[in-house]
């Protein structure tokens, strides 16, 4: 299933420039630029004349020119020259989407363009915050896009598929954590406690002077249908984590899942540093560490989809620590009928 009334990031905002960059979004083939006044983009990725990718083509003062034939296209998509010719013949025009761009994100709406909201665009004011200092990345997953936030909001995979990073190798701690679960507008609120836990091997990679017993928290805002905003961290076992001084852990992540295809996605994460912000170095370290996760939540995920594939998801079941991604799948069915039951879809 992929949801098209939907906000998705099509790429990070220093992706695209005025090479065109080609992307497959939503089964689509897109191409994305920047026009020369620096407006970001998104067409169709075939010129309306022989279909030749845009993407091979060149952005030039009026728009972006197919390098086929010379066929100039603007940025909503409407021809703007044929060489050798003044008539513009009026199916010449390709399709274009809507682009925001907002926190150093591009956002693109692939659906009904009467039903474009952009109070939909989650926040995330933490990439232009010197005090989280960010790095930005994209994984491509052979999964469907749903998966990403399924395995983001399962704490209980976290010991056994993170043991030796950010989970830390004892299923116990996570098994008694404190839960909290709640719907929001737009989604959903997530929050873990483990108090008086040993700290995971990247919080102690990434600060080597944290205690031996740390009270560890874990917030997720999930914004349907595929955006999940993170907070985690640790402080001294029994501190005020408001107040706590160093040595701690502080560590925001912005994940994001944009479909590709029924059976393959673009996982776009950005990681913020909330310790030793002026350290490069401990950037650097926490960067890796996540990098180090995803992959390997990106191994099981994409072996998930082979599996589901294969055999169906007629079988599986659920238990108690699914209430989180339930919830979620619950939450992204309703996003898709609320939209489609709007009286400007019908």
């Amino acid at each position: 299933m992929i949801i098209t009334n939907a906000w998705y990031v099509a790429a990070w905002s220093h992706e695209v420039t005025s090479v065109p960059m080609a992307r497959r979004i939503c089964n689509k083939p897109l191409v994305l630029f920047r026009s020369v006044t620096g407006e970001a983009c998104a067409l169709i990725d075939s010129c309306s004349h022989r279909g030749a990718p845009l993407s091979l083509g060149t952005v030039t003062e009026k728009g972006i020119r197919c390098n086929y034939h010379g066929v100039v296209f603007g940025c909503r998509g409407e021809c703007i020259e044929v060489p050798n010719q003044a008539a513009i013949p009026t199916k010449a025009r390709v399709d274009w989407y809507p682009l925001v761009e907002r926190d150093q994100i591009l956002w693109i709406w692939m659906g009904a363009k009467e039903l474009v909201d952009d109070s939909l665009i989650p926040a995330y004011p933490f990439h232009n915050d010197p005090l989280w200092p960010s790095t930005f990345a994209m994984a491509s997953v052979a999964s469907n896009y749903l998966l990403i936030a399924d395995n983001l909001l399962d704490a209980t995979h976290l010991a056994y598929v993170h043991g030796g990073t950010v989970g830390g190798s004892n299923p116990h701690v996570h098994m008694v954590a404190q839960n909290t679960l709640k719907p929001t507008a737009r989604g959903l609120r997530y929050e873990r406690l483990m108090l008086d836990a040993p700290p995971p091997p990247a919080y102690l990679n990434c600060v080597d002077d944290l205690p031996a017993r740390i009270d560890r928290w874990q917030e997720f805002d999930f914004h349907a249908p595929s955006t999940v905003l993170q907070y985690s961290g640790g402080v001294a076992a029994g501190a005020d984590r408001a107040t706590a001084p160093a040595p701690r852990f502080d560590m925001r992540i912005f994940h994001s899942a944009t479909p590709a295809t029924d059976t393959s996605c673009y996982y776009f994460y950005s990681v913020q540093n909330g310790h030793r912000v002026e350290d490069p170095a401990a950037n650097r370290a926490i960067t890796e560490e996540i990098a180090l996760a995803i992959a390997e939540d990106k191994m099981f995920i994409e072996a998930q989809q082979q599996r589901v594939q294969e055999l169906g998801e007629e079988r599986l079941f659920d238990n108690a620590a699914d209430a989180a991604r339930i919830m979620a799948r619950r939450t992204i069915a309703k996003y898709a009928q609320s939209l489609d039951n709007r009286p400007e879809n019908g």
